[in-house]
């Protein structure tokens, strides 16, 4: 079966990154990162969401494993921002190009600063969404962390 590419597919392959394709039924609605990470036979802990936050006009991107919640004021404080809240689902379009339950760190309209939850330095490899519901990638940490000038910080409560 030929696989369409997606954005941070492409974006991938253009940087010349390896990462591994996993494809998911999602007819049931089950999009969220823990069913996920059961429906692709992987830990929790290896399976990472991707997070839109932002400070007024400024967003940011935060990556952290898919069980965990992400604590605000750890990362407002890795954005070097007084407070930031959550960006609203409706607007997560407009602005990375993704839609909830296919947001992907790779390819967005824009790289914006983004950060990955410390936890993931110390795996082989974490799973992220492909940029389509349905599809997650196994890449590298460090390699997503170079491709999308990412920082490694402790992100989780």
């Amino acid at each position: 079966m030929a696989i369409t590419k997606t954005n941070a597919m492409r974006m991938l392959d253009a940087k010349k990154i390896g990462y591994e394709v996993f494809f998911y039924d999602n007819e049931d609605g089950l999009i969220h990162g823990t069913a996920v990470a059961e429906k692709i036979g992987k830990a929790a802990e290896t399976v990472f969401k991707t997070l839109i936050a932002h400070s007024g006009a400024n967003l940011y991107v935060f990556v952290i494993p898919v069980a965990e919640e992400l604590d605000l004021k750890k990362a407002a404080k890795a954005a070097g921002e007084k407070k930031i809240e959550m960006l609203p689902v409706k607007d997560l379009q407009k602005w990375t190009g993704y839609i909830r339950g296919g947001c992907s760190p790779v390819g967005m309209k824009k790289l914006y600063p983004t950060f990955i939850d410390s936890s993931a330095e110390s795996q082989e490899t974490i799973a992220v969404s492909a940029g389509k519901i349905g599809q997650q990638m196994d890449v590298s940490p460090q390699l997503l962390a170079g491709v999308t000038n990412a920082k490694f910080t402790d992100l989780i409560k």
